[in-house]
Parts: structure tokens; C-alpha cells; sequence
């Protein structure tokens, strides 16, 4: 088969002809599919429904150290909790607070108090002028959102196969004091799936920022997302590879079971130094006298350990994986050999990141919402939301049903073949 690109002017404009015929149809069946966010699916949270019955009226709510999970009290939560969240993530229990379900709320908040309280004696970001972010791209939307909302600047930074590109992070973060952080999904990141090498965590571990109050934002959403038994990425842990580095104090890091158990239900960390701790806990009593202390026994009764983690994560596994081998497959018959799109096919993780022929990626992600399939919005994984080459898009393949997927990929496919026949006609 040739390339659009080695097709003559002749043989595009018959492909073109086509495919505006298949399109055509498409849009007349009235599809109404959604691959706009990554979301779990319905048999994901099926299987976590065994988790409602493990608490009845007859259940003694008390925490291992006998504190009382019905009344006010303990801030950063129960100890089990924080024991089964740091085997989680790899890190020590002593690191780690316990807040609500949401963990994009934590990141919120942090972003908050630096701006008007500042980070541990610091002055705050709000009295310190331009305060900038670094963004690793393409990147997680709501991460961009935050810094948005709080009128930082945001720099964008190439995502490489390995991770952000260090050279241009070191730059910055080492000699600009305006720098006050970068944000991070180190495993299987949202939407590349990129996983960050050793090297690239230790070289973040030994950043020598200009701004003392400068944060390493390490979203490790995915820590436990793996789509294989037999082939998952493991990453350095950050914490304790800062404290080796002299650099105690230089991570938040974030995690929830929002995609574990029930979105909206599950529970939500953050682990840090001891100092970090300290001045959040002196900010957060302001705000909480403490999350939902039943809600997080629930959890570590229903998985009891780390074991139990992942178990029920190979469930989960099981779930996803065929729509997410169903894409590659698909992607590899018709958009590979026509040489007008590329993909990374990853190993865990919520998403698949497509990049189309340069300039297409509006064009197709309104195509595809014409023809009835909800996309994310092209240049959303980009900060202002404006991808320089209008070339990335995020599919979301989790919450469809597999036959549901299947249709929408379908049309997908068909409407980038559509945009790229026009787009190469162009240069002819």
C-alpha cells in the first residue's frame, strides 16, 4: 500500500472522493459515542461493588490505634491507610497524609496556599510577581487548568520517550527563581504514556533550584495502572531519591484510587517530607478537622494488603486491555501504512496519545463530533490549550463498552484518513 504521500494527485482526489462517501454515511446513522475523558467503565466498577459489604451496623469502627472512625479528629489519617498507600507508591507510611477522594482537589489546594499562604516560611507566589510552571507536553488538562486559574505562566517542555527533557527543566528550574514548579505523571503519563527512566528521576531529584520554595507537582496517578501481569514499569521513588539528593523537601507527590475503586468514592494521598507535612497540617486545620476516616478503613479492609492491590488490579487489567489492543490493531492495518498518524501503544494508563499530520487535529476532533463520537478537545493536553502544531490528540478508550469503542474508533479512522488525504492534496 502507498503512502498518501507517494499517492499522485489523482489517486488522493479518488481517495478522497471515497472517503467523503463513507463519511457521508457515518454521519447519517446519528452515532452518539463518548471517548471525551477517562473514565472507568461500568464492568470496572462492578468489581469493586464487593467492597460496599465489608462495613454493616455491626462493624467496630475503630482505627488500629484505637481512635474512634466515627467522631472528629486525626487530620491526616488512619495509619493503615497510610501504610497501604505508601505500598502503593512506593514510598514510607511516615510520608504520607490521607484527604478526601479527590486528589486534583489536593493539587488545587497546594497551588492555593502557595499563592496566599505561601510554602514553608516562604513569602507567598501572589506577592512575589510573575510566578511561572513548567509543563511537560502533551500533558494532563487539569494540571493546566490550575495554573491557569492562578495566572501563573506556564512553560511548556518537551515530553521525550523517557521523560520531560531534563536539559531544558535543569535551565530553568537551576537559574530562574520565578520557577515555582513543574507538573509531573511520572508512570504511564496522561495521555502519552510515557514512563520516566532512573536517570530522569534522579536528575530531578538533584535539581538545584533558584527559588526555595520551588515543588516538584509528581502526579503519580497511574502508580498501579498496569495492563500487564507479565510486563509493568516500575520508577524510582522520588522521596526518597531527593533525600539522598540533599532535596527532602522538593515533592509533593499525588495519588488516589479514583480509578481503582469508585471515582468520586475513593481516597486521596499525598506524600512528602516531614517538614512539608508540617506546614500543610498547619494550613489544613484551618480548613478540615479531618476527612472521611470510615471511608478509608473500608478500603483497607476490602484489599487488606498490597497483594490484595493487585489482584484486584489485574481485574482491571482484563477489563481495558482489549479495547486498548483493539486501537493498535486497528491503527496498525489503517493509519500506519498510509503514513498519516503515529501512536504510542502503552503499557498502562488511561489513554492512547494519537499525533496526526500536522495541522489536523481540530479538523478531525470536530469531524469526529459531527459524526457523532465526543473527542477531548484538540490542544488540550498543551497549556492555553494550543498545540503549536495542531497535531495531538488523546483518545480515552476505558468508558465505552468494547462494541461501542469499536464503532468510534471506526469513525475516527475514517475521518483522519479523511482530514489527511485533504491535508496532503494541499501540497500537491
Amino acid at each position: 500500500m502507498k503512502t498518501y504521500q507517494e499517492m499522485s494527485k489523482e489517486e488522493l482526489m479518488q481517495e478522497k472522493t471515497a472517503l467523503e462517501q463513507e463519511y457521508a454515511k457515518i454521519v447519517e446513522k446519528g452515532l452518539a459515542l463518548d471517548m471525551s475523558r477517562g473514565k472507568p467503565s461500568a464492568e470496572q466498577l462492578d468489581l469493586s461493588m464487593p467492597m460496599m459489604d465489608v462495613l454493616t451496623s455491626e462493624s467496630i469502627l475503630k482505627s488500629e490505634n484505637g481512635t474512634d472512625l466515627r467522631n472528629y479528629g486525626v487530620l491526616d489519617g488512619i495509619p493503615e491507610a497510610k501504610a497501604l498507600v505508601a505500598e502503593m507508591i512506593g514510598c514510607k507510611a511516615e510520608n504520607v497524609m490521607i484527604y478526601g477522594n479527590s486528589s486534583l482537589n489536593i493539587m488545587y489546594d497546594q497551588v492555593a496556599r502557595a499563592m496566599y499562604d505561601g510554602v514553608c516560611g516562604c513569602e507567598p507566589w501572589s506577592k512575589q510577581g510573575t510566578v511561572k510552571f513548567l509543563c511537560p507536553v502533551p500533558g494532563y488538562d487539569r494540571h493546566f487548568a490550575i495554573t491557569e486559574h492562578f495566572g501563573i505562566e506556564m512553560i511548556p517542555v518537551d515530553l521525550l520517550e523517557d521523560g520531560p527533557d531534563m536539559d531544558v527543566v535543569e535551565k530553568y528550574v537551576n537559574n530562574d527563581a520565578s520557577v515555582k514548579g513543574i507538573w509531573c505523571v511520572p508512570k504511564y503519563a496522561n495521555p502519552s504514556g510515557v514512563v520516566y527512566s532512573d536517570e530522569v528521576v534522579r536528575r530531578f531529584a538533584g535539581l538545584k533550584p533558584a527559588a526555595k520554595d520551588f515543588r516538584i507537582f509528581w502526579d503519580n496517578a497511574y502508580a498501579i495502572h498496569h495492563l500487564y501481569e507479565d510486563d509493568q514499569a516500575e520508577i524510582l521513588d522520588i522521596l526518597s531519591e531527593c533525600e539522598k539528593a540533599g532535596n527532602p523537601d522538593m515533592v509533593f507527590e499525588f495519588c488516589s484510587t479514583s480509578k481503582v475503586t469508585f471515582p468520586g468514592s475513593g481516597i486521596a494521598a499525598l506524600a512528602t517530607s516531614p517538614s512539608n507535612i508540617a506546614d500543610i497540617k498547619s494550613q489544613l486545620t484551618i480548613q478540615t478537622i479531618g476527612y472521611d476516616k470510615i471511608n478509608q478503613l473500608r478500603h483497607v479492609l476490602y484489599f487488606k494488603n498490597m497483594e490484595g492491590v493487585k489482584e484486584h488490579m489485574m481485574k482491571q487489567a482484563a477489563a481495558i486491555r482489549p479495547k486498548f489492543a483493539m486501537l493498535d490493531e486497528l491503527f496498525t492495518r489503517e493509519i500506519a501504512p498510509r503514513g498519516i498518524g503515529n501512536w504510542i501503544n502503552p503499557k498502562g494508563g488511561y489513554f492512547i496519545s494519537f499525533t496526526a499530520l500536522e495541522g489536523c487535529a481540530r479538523e478531525i476532533v470536530q469531524k469526529c463530533k459531527e459524526a457523532g463520537v465526543v473527542m477531548t478537545g484538540a490542544g488540550a493536553p498543551f497549556p492555553y490549550g494550543k498545540d503549536p502544531k495542531d497535531a495531538v490528540i488523546r483518545i480515552a478508550p476505558t468508558y465505552p463498552s468494547l462494541e461501542e469503542l469499536a464503532q468510534a474508533a471506526e469513525v475516527f479512522v475514517t475521518v483522519v484518513k479523511l482530514v489527511s488525504v485533504a491535508k496532503v492534496l494541499e501540497s500537491k
